[in-house]
């Protein structure tokens, strides 16, 4: 049996921890989950649902963030999300079901009728989530998203630990609003979708 050492994180959000299985878990993009029905996709998102407490769980490339329900105790739940996350790995089933689109759910180019005219300013907003954004918003164990860009506004979609957790519009309003206005000084204004 392959011995294999999971390691845990807290995230911002008391309610999700990030667990890391030390190898890649996504080959591109992340997938969230935020129900049972949307699991079904995932035999380990399923598994992990199924353990009751479960109501958010969130694959990144390297770890796989999970979010407890209200009221749950992680002390006891921990021991039983470790055990599922031992199972799928030491067994390399595959993360999800062959029917299912896989980790091309959260497509990045899925925005909204982007203006042709503002291509520039757009190129330049991909640019700086890409490389200053997602890079410190993975370390919380969350993910985000382009959604779109219009009038000066900047549309964004959270996933995972940033989705939900009070400190995520803060930094969203703070953090990314004042570093894509420096950038990008036709940004006026971030707005999560």
């Amino acid at each position: 049996m392959h011995f294999m050492l999971i390691q845990t994180e807290t995230t911002p959000n008391p309610s999700t921890i990030k667990f890391l299985p030390g190898q890649k878990v996504m080959e591109a993009g992340t997938r969230d989950f935020a129900s049972p029905e949307e699991a079904e996709a995932s035999p380990l998102a399923e598994a992990l649902f199924s353990l009751g407490d479960v109501v958010g769980v969130f694959f990144g490339r390297d770890f796989i963030s999970v979010t407890a329900g209200e009221g749950s105790d992680w002390r006891a739940l921990k021991p039983q999300v470790l055990s599922v996350l031992l199972d799928h790995f030491s067994s390399e089933a595959p993360l999800f079901k062959p029917a299912s689109a896989g980790g091309i759910s959260i497509a990045p180019e899925a925005g909204m009728d982007d203006d042709p005219a503002d291509e520039d300013i757009i190129v330049q907003i991909r640019e700086l989530i890409e490389t200053r954004v997602r890079p410190a918003v993975a370390q919380d164990g969350g993910d985000i998203v382009y959604r779109g860009y219009r009038d000066g506004t900047v549309y964004l979609a959270m996933h995972g630990a940033c989705s939900g957790c009070p400190s995520s519009t803060a930094t969203l309003k703070n953090g990314i609003e004042s570093l894509l206005k420096h950038y990008v000084p036709e940004v006026e204004t971030v707005e999560a979708v």
